[in-house]
């Protein structure tokens, strides 16, 4: 009888396990202060010149380079294997951390409910925004399609 998942004390899954978790935890932090830098820029000096619309949308293509350029970080740093648990479980674990913060924060900041905040989105740049929460989430694992890992 095989198993597909390795016992809880084999090493080399534990250590997989983990490295994996610090990469999801990593992408995380490298995206969401990039995230929160850009915000603190948009809001005070875009927004109030070109509209909550237009602001979001100019600072999506630096979010997508950020993105990019924190996932091939985390790669490298935590040495990922090109594997789909990998890859997704680093992805989608910081991408769980993201929306946790973003929502935390939205409620907390600005005194909204979480029913307000979702509602008060813009439609055009709130879709453009869920996308690039996807790619977000599937951008390690895209990185290994598209280079191999020891090139990424």
């Amino acid at each position: 009888m095989s198993s597909h998942r390795p016992p809880d004390d084999d090493p080399s899954w534990s250590s997989r396990a983990t490295r994996t978790i610090k990469a999801g935890m990593a992408y995380f932090a490298l995206v969401f202060g990039a995230g929160f830098v850009l915000g603190s820029l948009r809001v005070p000096f875009l927004v109030p010149r070109l509209g909550e619309r237009a602001a979001e949308l100019i600072e999506m293509p630096f979010m997508f380079v950020v993105i990019w350029m924190s996932a091939r970080f985390i790669i490298k740093r935590y040495s990922l294997p090109a594997n789909v648990p990998a890859r997704l479980g680093a992805g989608f674990l910081a991408l769980a951390l993201l929306v946790a913060a973003e929502v935390s924060l939205a409620v907390a900041l600005q005194d909204r409910t979480l029913g307000e905040y979702v509602a008060g989105r813009d439609p055009v740049s709130g879709s453009v925004y869920l996308a690039m929460l996807a790619l977000f989430a599937v951008m390690p694992l895209v990185l290994a399609r598209v280079a191999p890992a020891s090139r990424v």
